[in-house]
């Protein structure tokens, strides 16, 4: 019997994970999460609920547990570089000591294709490059090479880089936070629309979690790219949107060095602004091709999505019409 242990629980994420693990024999599940109320409704397994700032909730956190799988995060498109310190990168590092600490022998970690260059995201293994534009990319990737430096043969480190959410149980995300602003008629096309964007079911990701726990024979530091089963261009995701719900396509197209200039001169107006940027360059980050693959997470783990992007989209945006009621803000509530 194996002790696996999901911080985030109630995230996207971790609640795609938990349901995903329920399903696997052998195998003992605590949700590690802030409120029991918000967990997967069948949720059958071992629920700690506590919130990772409190050291008194850390220091015993991980008794007993095998497999630490780290999908907690607060999240931010733009700016807040002091919340995003305070609320994910230091309650990940004092998780990351307390497991070097423990007995459990495995951290799979989220992380995010965007992580690395584009020239070099085909191999999960490269180091990240910081984005000072973006601070929370920055602390993402800060724990990234963390995890680097940890990983032992008997403490093994996987350092999951997934493709962009979308499903059930959304939080932030590039679809809620564009939809509104396509609706504005000013977000052009970049580059034409012709780049990839890895919408991946947050059904897939779960799986391909479970399997990075669940995997033997994976010792010291490894990292998979994990993306959908077809990964769309840009345009094809937003000629999806207009013709099943009617959002309107961009009517001109800039290169991505525009782009970014705009998108910066959008960030220096914000302060007299009272509305958030029309778009920031994270944003335009996100839409450059990072032609990251599932074949490695594949031979290895045994990966195999099985939902498309279309239903992860008619997924969320069912959802999005009953939680949704006015355009989301680029960072996570608390």
């Amino acid at each position: 019997m194996r002790t696996l242990l999901v911080t985030g629980a109630n995230g996207f994420i971790g609640s795609h994970t938990l349901n995903y693990l329920q399903t696997k024999k052998d195998t003992h599940l605590i949700a590690a999460c802030r409120d029991r109320s918000k967990l997967p409704k069948d949720f059958s397994g071992e629920v700690r609920e506590g919130d990772l700032r409190d050291e008194n909730y850390l220091s015993n956190l991980l008794d007993d547990v095998d497999v630490v799988m780290n999908c907690m995060a607060w999240s931010s498109l733009w700016k807040h570089r002091k919340k995003s310190e305070t609320l994910y990168y230091q309650p990940v590092i004092r998780l990351i000591e307390q497991y070097k600490k423990s007995h459990a022998t495995r951290f799979v970690n989220v992380s995010t294709t965007a992580a690395a260059s584009p020239t070099h995201s085909t191999d999960a293994m490269s180091a990240g490059i910081q984005r000072t534009f973006w601070p929370h990319l920055c602390n993402v990737i800060k724990i990234e090479d963390t995890l680097r430096d940890i990983a032992t043969q008997e403490k093994s480190v996987i350092n999951m880089r997934l493709g962009i959410f979308a499903g059930e149980n959304y939080s932030l995300g590039v679809l809620p936070i564009l939809l509104p602003r396509l609706k504005t008629h000013l977000v052009p096309w970049v580059k034409g629309g012709r780049t990839h964007l890895a919408i991946t079911d947050g059904r897939d990701l779960g799986q391909a979690m479970g399997l990075a726990a669940l995997t033997e024979n994976l010792q010291g530091y490894h990292a998979f790219n994990v993306v959908g089963n077809n990964v769309p261009t840009m345009r094809e995701v937003i000629h999806f949107l207009h013709t099943q719900y009617g959002y309107p396509e961009p009517h001109f197209s800039v290169p991505f060095f525009a782009a970014y200039s705009f998108a910066w001169l959008m960030e220096k107006i914000d302060p007299v602004v009272p509305w958030e940027p029309l778009i920031v360059r994270s944003i335009i980050h996100l839409l450059e091709d990072t032609h990251a693959d599932n074949k490695k997470a594949s031979a290895v783990l045994g990966y195999r999505p099985e939902h498309g992007w279309q239903d992860a989209i008619r997924l969320q945006l069912k959802e999005m019409q009953v939680r949704q009621r006015k355009p989301m803000k680029m960072a996570k509530a608390i």
